[in-house]
């Protein structure tokens, strides 16, 4: 199982930030598409990923005027990435390890999507549930 198993589910829509953004901008960005997460691209490149999770650490240690700064002064850097190739479980123990939930999927130094812990969560619980049907259906038979 790779991540080209996920992307070929999910689509290739990729939602990104500018590396000079101001984080109120991403913020709202986040907000209106509901998203977690977004990777940030400078210069054609994937040079980090502002999450949820970097406004609530920076907002609490450094107040609502972080709100003006550029994506690129709270943002998660440099960024942890996947290939196509990738396994599924080698994906999921880079997360776990990093303990991040989110990663740009880069070939050719080019991003090419975005899988969350939820879309390979999913993707691994649907495996097991269909090798489980397939071994009723074997053991029925």
């Amino acid at each position: 199982m790779t991540i080209q198993a996920i992307l070929g589910n999910k689509g290739d829509e990729v939602v990104t930030l500018s590396a000079a953004a101001l984080v109120k901008q991403a913020v709202e960005l986040l907000a209106e598409r509901r998203i977690g997460a977004c990777p940030v691209i400078d210069d054609g490149q994937v040079v980090g990923v502002m999450s949820e999770r970097d406004v609530i650490y920076r907002l609490s240690s450094e107040g609502p005027a972080m709100l003006e700064w550029p994506v690129s002064k709270v943002m998660t850097a440099p960024a942890v990435t996947v290939g196509r190739g990738d396994s599924v479980l080698a994906a999921l123990s880079q997360m776990t390890k990093r303990r991040i939930r989110h990663l740009p999927v880069v070939e050719d130094g080019k991003l090419i999507g975005i899988v969350s812990i939820g879309d390979l969560v999913k993707y691994r619980m649907d495996r097991i549930e269909d090798e489980a049907q397939a071994m009723r259906a074997y053991i029925g038979s």
